[in-house]
């Protein structure tokens, strides 16, 4: 009778454990800026915002605001991982480095800013693959709308919400998920 509740026990733990994975952003690795590995497995525990960036777009004032918002949480367990991207109207035309520079010099971005990637499309990153497709994130499907398209996701690497791109990094959405 104990051999056969422990088989249970184990079937139960081994059945459970891919969806826990598979529905996670913790199994993936990224390139940043500089062309280094980023594992998404060390954000284990914190609260986590991605964001597709942009240096030429309307929209592009939000990264003074997403630093501000970096600064004030990043002792939280909170972080914001942005993804430059050129999808929309090529309003990120510049390369990495560029990009850096932009960044650090207009808007002081202390936040991990990764490489350029495709946000939507033929060419779209598996991470964007994963966070706009529900049988993929377990949660919702979504398309990203525009340049600044925020994912917030739980501490277990689970997608929790989608924010517009027009929604200030600032707004009390954002303020209270992360605070809860």
């Amino acid at each position: 009778m104990r051999i056969l509740y422990i088989l249970l026990l184990f079937a139960c733990f081994s059945y459970a454990q891919p969806t826990t994975i598979k529905n996670s952003i913790h199994k993936f690795t990224v390139e940043d800026i500089n062309g280094e590995s980023f594992s998404f497995e060390s954000l284990i525990g914190k609260k986590v915002m991605i964001v597709n960036t942009a240096s030429k777009c309307g929209l592009t004032p939000q990264y003074k605001k997403l630093e501000d918002l970096y600064q004030e949480y990043k002792d939280q367990n909170f972080i914001i991982i942005g993804f430059p991207s050129n999808n929309f109207m090529w309003q990120e035309p510049g390369s990495n480095e560029d990009i850096k520079v932009f960044c650090k010099k207009n808007y002081g971005v202390s936040f991990p800013m990764m490489s350029k990637i495709s946000v939507k499309g033929k060419s779209q990153h598996p991470l964007y693959d994963f966070l706009t497709k529900k049988d993929k994130n377990g949660v919702k499907d979504s398309s990203v709308k525009w340049n600044f398209q925020k994912y917030l996701i739980d501490e277990n690497g689970h997608l929790a919400k989608v924010i517009s791109p027009r929604t200030q990094p600032d707004d009390p959405i954002i303020l209270d998920w992360i605070k809860s």
